[in-house]
C-alpha cells in the first residue's frame, strides 16, 4: 500500500497534516507515533524470542539426571 506513495504524495500528507494539526502539535504526534511503533516492534521481537527459544527444562527431570 505504502509501496505507490511517492515523494509528491509524501509532501501533500505533510501539508494536510500541518494544516490540521497546526505547526505546534505536529512534533508531538510525530514523537508519540515513534514511540508508539518502537514499544510495537519490542514487542513483536519479544514474541519472536519468545517463539524461537527452546522450552525451559523441567527441575524435576534434572534432579532425577543427577542422581
Amino acid at each position: 500500500m505504502l509501496n505507490n506513495i511517492g515523494v509528491s504524495g509524501l509532501v501533500i500528507i505533510l501539508l494536510i497534516a500541518l494544516i490540521v494539526f497546526g505547526p505546534a502539535k505536529l512534533p508531538l504526534l510525530g514523537r508519540a507515533f515513534g514511540d508508539t511503533l518502537r514499544e510495537f516492534r519490542s514487542s513483536t521481537r519479544g514474541i519472536v524470542d519468545d517463539e524461537q527459544s527452546p522450552p525451559p527444562s523441567d527441575k524435576k527431570d534434572d534432579l532425577q539426571k543427577l542422581l
